[in-house]
């Protein structure tokens, strides 16, 4: 069997954790075969280097691997880059065309953000996986290949499932080998030795003393929570060894180049969540608070008007009498003499309407161009139409 040191030298895998060491092992046992794998796990962890090291380990390291990101391929293409095309089966195709599919044969192809597939390419997909057989676009010659599939996907795929955007039987065919690839923070003991890793390589590239941390700085260093994973760790390592004039990282320094946690996010995060492709957690929040607030001000408004014009605030006498002043040798309590009225409910908002607010908001400042939108809200522009359809936004805002 390879031996794991090896491995982590070949590809620069930094790390000595035993969930990521069990990850690799399996990745190395299950090469051999033919069988398909699911690498599983959250944004930044380096789940690209799995597929590299089952390709490099297996009977069909000589033959081409192609890394496919399907998330970056429009959904009105992805069938023909997948499956290929023939002549005049579409506008713009000008000439017959090989897929992925029919490259690799042979090989090995990883499909990365595989749950961004639409639903007509999970149908393809499984065909190819059962069978070994597809369709070029356009064509009714059916033809075979021998392609070893790796996918990866940083989405809880039980719940799109659930949600009906992800096909069951697909999940099955792809996950004959599931492989967990740990978050950074299940990985402390590794934290250092990955900063001291980049902050080497860029010290290196650009000729200039390489960074330290003092004691402190280590321990707040491997006590942060890390949601941006392994790429939010190098992002900072090269972020402070190019601005910083001092070569030894204090607390003080470091605190600069990490963004604030709320307390208890560290814990949540280590529950395992994943990352949400369509929007970050942290923007949910901010747009709940910021719609609660202008809930609070338009209610503090209309009870100020209502007091103003001399009419009655339907809310506890106690919280009007409090905001009136108290004007002298009138009794306060004269104030107080009102009937009780039950406070109505608001309704909760929920995830979807933080969604279709922030969509909706996006679009207007955008003038319906979904590409920019999208990107304001750090989503591909077929997840954001997806979402549209799914909230029945009306585009014509």
């Amino acid at each position: 069997m390879t031996d794991l040191t090896s491995i982590k030298n070949r590809f620069g895998i930094i790390g000595n954790s035993p969930a990521l060491d069990r990850a690799l092992e399996v990745a190395i046992r299950v090469a051999p075969t033919d069988l398909s794998v699911l690498v599983t796990g959250e944004s930044g962890v380096g789940k690209e280097f799995f597929p590299q090291v089952i390709h490099a380990c297996s009977a069909r390291k000589h033959n081409k691997y192609i890394a496919v990101n399907c998330g970056a391929i429009p959904e009105g293409t992805i069938d023909s880059e997948l499956f290929g095309h023939e002549k005049g089966s579409f506008t713009g195709a000008i000439d017959a065309r090989k897929g992925y599919f029919e490259e690799a044969d042979g090989g090995t192809i990883f499909l990365d953000e595989v749950a961004e597939l639409p639903h007509s390419t999970q149908v393809r997909l499984l065909r190819v996986l059962q069978t070994g057989e597809y369709l070029r676009v356009g064509s009714a010659r059916v033809q075979k290949t021998n392609v070893r599939v790796v996918a990866a996907t940083n989405t809880d795929l039980q719940e799109a499932i659930a949600s009906g955007r992800f096909r069951e039987d697909l999940y099955y065919r792809l996950s004959t080998v599931p492989i967990t690839v740990p978050p950074l923070r299940e990985r402390r003991g590794d934290i250092f030795m990955l900063f001291r890793k980049f902050a080497s390589d860029v010290a290196t590239q650009y000729r200039m003393p390489v960074i330290t941390l003092d004691g402190e700085a280590r321990r707040l260093l491997e006590n942060y929570g890390w949601r941006g994973n392994i790429r939010q760790l190098k992002n900072v390592a090269e972020q402070i060894s190019a601005i910083e004039e001092a070569r030894v990282i204090t607390p003080e320094i470091l605190a600069r180049y990490l963004p604030a946690q709320a307390p208890g996010q560290t814990a949540l995060a280590s529950a395992g969540r994943p990352d949400d492709d369509r929007m970050t957690s942290e923007r949910e929040l901010l747009y709940k608070v910021l719609f609660d607030m202008r809930g609070d001000i338009n209610e503090l408004r209309r009870m100020m008007t209502e007091l103003l014009h001399g009419f009655p605030h339907p809310g506890p006498a106690k919280d009007i009498a409090s905001l009136l002043p108290v004007t002298a040798g009138a009794p306060a309590a004269d104030y107080a003499e009102s009937e009780e009225v039950v406070e109505e409910s608001r309704r909760e908002l929920t995830k979807a309407d933080v969604q279709r607010e922030s969509i909706i908001k996006a679009l207007r400042r955008h003038n319906g161009r979904r590409k920019d939108a999208a990107a304001e809200l750090f989503m591909s522009e077929r997840t954001l139409y997806r979402k549209i359809k799914e909230l029945g936004i009306d585009e014509r805002l």
